[in-house]
């Protein structure tokens, strides 16, 4: 080719910025030139028929597109998706419009204006947890080792229920690379696990907690649904809950994390319930509902970590689903937990065993990598981390 064309995927204001400066454009353009380059398709449901068509008519006069369901088109319908689709510049140039319309259409655009202000800013964190400081940012995935002293875990039960042997884990998953420890006494695999009782959840977990604490200096998460046991572990001086119902399985969980200031793990489970939409639409409006459930008891917004709940879906070709659109999570402007380690899909896809899946947790864990995952949760700590640090120091490649 004479002009040595290539397509450039532009995904936030930083690059495009960046891709403008490359072509020596004029400084005083290159900000206003930013916002064309970026380009945005974000899906908003349930928005009243009426209002949808003013929405559509906004963001066509300003060159945007917006479809909506044939029913809004001829009235038949009350209610309808919209999907939106256009430049930043587009969209910033109809928010303003739709602010004075009525029907919803003012909280539509405020909403709008959020979630495009969160996707534009990575959801940077300084946890001060105790004597340490864990930072979330784009420079390093942050590698959490598991520690399941559980007699049933699907991968590796019954392997680390004596404290010596826990330690030496622990020590070994430090050494390798591993910035959280999250420990967890009950297995809550999706088929085949046993309930037992806070009491003897409390029996498995505290010794050995109290001694990780002793001998480690290392942030400490704990696995957990049950309110008592994590106002129990919070006390000796865990750091992190990991609730695997998302604020929504016991009252009292939010809570116990409000009055600790901890950060929490929300996941997203999607237990018995059925959806009618896509499964994507269905864990955003789960995350959602345990996020107003911790707000409500006091639980700081930047104190919410959210995990896509890979493996807890009713169907395996749904975490498939998941991990191609995990970018997806973005949109609530929490850092991402990543727990693929081990799962039944791999081993489903591969035909390996759960403790020969190493290869397959690399590929889901460098793909979540680069669409937003922050945190991954694993069990084959030294392979991880190298994975981690590879895909990191790809996606932070500086432009020469």
């Amino acid at each position: 080719m004479q002009y040595n064309m290539r397509i450039i995927e532009i995904k936030n204001r930083e690059q495009a910025q960046k891709e403008v400066a490359m072509v020596n454009c004029d400084p005083a353009g290159a900000a206003i030139m930013s916002n064309k380059a970026v380009y945005k398709t974000i899906k908003v449901e349930n928005v009243v028929s009426k209002a949808a068509l003013i929405l559509k008519q906004t963001f066509l006069s300003k060159g945007g597109e917006a479809s909506v369901s044939r029913g809004a088109a001829d009235y038949s319908s009350q209610y309808t998706d919209v999907l939106l689709s256009g430049s930043l510049k587009h969209f910033k140039q109809c928010i303003p419009q739709l602010k004075v319309q009525p029907w919803g259409l003012k909280k539509l655009a405020e909403e709008l204006e959020a979630i495009i202000a969160v996707d534009e800013k990575f959801p940077q964190r300084s946890y001060k947890l105790g004597a340490h400081t864990l930072s979330v940012s784009p420079e390093k995935t942050l590698i959490m080792g598991i520690l399941n002293i559980t007699p049933d875990s699907f991968s590796d039960g019954g392997k680390f229920n004596n404290i010596d042997v826990a330690l030496k884990h622990v020590e070994q998953m430090i050494k390798e690379g591993a910035d959280i420890i999250d420990i967890g006494a009950e297995s809550t695999r999706p088929y085949g696990s046993h309930k037992i009782s806070a009491e003897e959840e409390l029996e498995r977990l505290m010794p050995i907690l109290e001694k990780v604490l002793d001998t480690f200096s290392i942030p400490i998460s704990i696995d957990t649904y049950k309110a008592s046991v994590a106002r129990e572990t919070l006390k000796a001086g865990a750091h992190i809950i990991n609730d695997i119902w998302g604020l929504q399985f016991d009252p009292e969980m939010a809570k116990v994390a409000a009055e600790y200031n901890v950060p929490v793990v929300i996941m997203y489970n999607q237990g018995e319930a059925e959806y009618q939409r896509d499964i994507m639409s269905h864990m955003l409006e789960f995350l959602r509902r345990s996020m107003q459930i911790g707000e409500t008891a006091g639980i700081r917004p930047d104190n919410f970590i959210v995990d896509p709940g890979i493996g807890f879906v009713k169907k395996g070709s749904d975490n498939l689903v998941i991990m191609a659109r995990l970018d997806e999570l973005k949109s609530l402007g929490c850092p991402v937990l990543l727990g693929t380690s081990r799962k039944r899909f791999i081993g489903d896809i591969l035909d390996a065993p759960a403790n020969d899946r190493v290869e397959g947790t690399a590929a889901t864990v460098a793909l979540g990598i680069t669409k937003g995952a922050n945190i991954v949760r694993v069990h084959d700590v030294k392979a991880i981390a190298r994975v981690a640090r590879m895909t990191d120091a790809m996606l932070n490649a500086k432009y020469k």
